[in-house]
């Protein structure tokens, strides 16, 4: 079955650094593909990010809103649900508000959707400072030609390269369907039913950590499947401090106990908005 989805939604999450999602805002207003949305979930930023997206609303090419929650610490499962809630496309892509993306990504992951299987992309780590040249206002990232990137790697900038070789795949793509191991919501795409199957994100994950492979496991666990994104729809990840990371044993032990028990619905999820 080839079916493609209609309407793609992106679920942009973002907590208190504006610059870097107005790049990555900058990178979708670029993307070939125009079939999308763009909801922005906000895990209680001050109000210049809301000021933001208003602002950038106004002349974005494709529908731009801004879902936000009060700061309450860490909450990105919740605040996640809320905003699939508010959004109208038949396929979710999830993307983190520090993650820059070429002007074929959405394109690339409508290819890519295929009923009953979730797409896992992957990333390339960008330095310190060629990070912070790209918030002072240079050359977008985004737009990089091989030479640039070449450069960059050669500098230190880029971690790796390969991710960015286009590769066909087929059905190579789907030789480890129920690997959850690396599958992170900084490039995530699934099908809004299967989404909705599972009871979306599990809002007890509280704190950085594991609520993206925990999400993953049950739609595994319900029969959804992995779908290798690699070699074909990276993001750039800019440069930032590590999260702290308290919560991060007790997310891990939560984890590892759904996966045990083949969970397939989150008991604090995604119905508690939309019932």
């Amino acid at each position: 079955m080839k079916r493609r989805p209609e309407l793609i939604s992106v679920i942009v999450a973002t907590y208190n650094w504006p610059r870097a999602l107005a790049v990555v805002l900058d990178s979708l207003a670029l993307q070939s593909d125009r079939g999308f949305e763009v909801v922005v979930a906000d895990d209680g930023s001050t109000p210049d990010t809301g000021e933001l997206v208003a602002a950038r609303a106004a002349d974005f090419p494709v529908p731009l809103r801004h879902v936000w929650q009060e700061d309450l610490g860490f909450r990105a499962a919740a605040v996640r649900n809320q905003a699939v809630v508010a959004s109208r496309g038949d396929y979710l892509l999830f993307l983190d508000g520090d993650c820059p993306v070429r002007a074929n990504f959405v394109a690339t992951h409508r290819r890519l959707a295929r009923p009953e299987w979730f797409v896992a992309g992957n990333r390339i780590l960008l330095g310190e400072t060629l990070t912070a040249t790209v918030l002072a206002g240079g050359p977008p990232v985004h737009s990089f030609n091989l030479l640039e990137f070449l450069l960059a790697r050669r500098c230190g900038e880029v971690n790796r390269l390969m991710p960015l070789l286009c590769l066909p795949g087929g059905c190579l793509r789907r030789l480890r369907p129920r690997r959850w191991q690396g599958a992170m919501t900084c490039n995530l795409a699934v099908w809004r039913e299967d989404f909705f199957q599972v009871n979306g994100f599990d809002e007890d994950f509280v704190g950085w950590g594991h609520e993206d492979a925990e999400f993953v496991g049950r739609l595994i666990n319900a029969g959804i499947y992995r779908k290798e994104g690699r070699f074909a729809v990276p993001v750039l990840h800019l440069w930032h401090r590590t999260q702290h990371r308290g919560r991060e044993a007790g997310n891990l032990r939560r984890l590892h106990e759904q996966l045990a028990k083949q969970i397939t619905r989150a008991e604090l999820g995604v119905d508690r908005y939309s019932r």
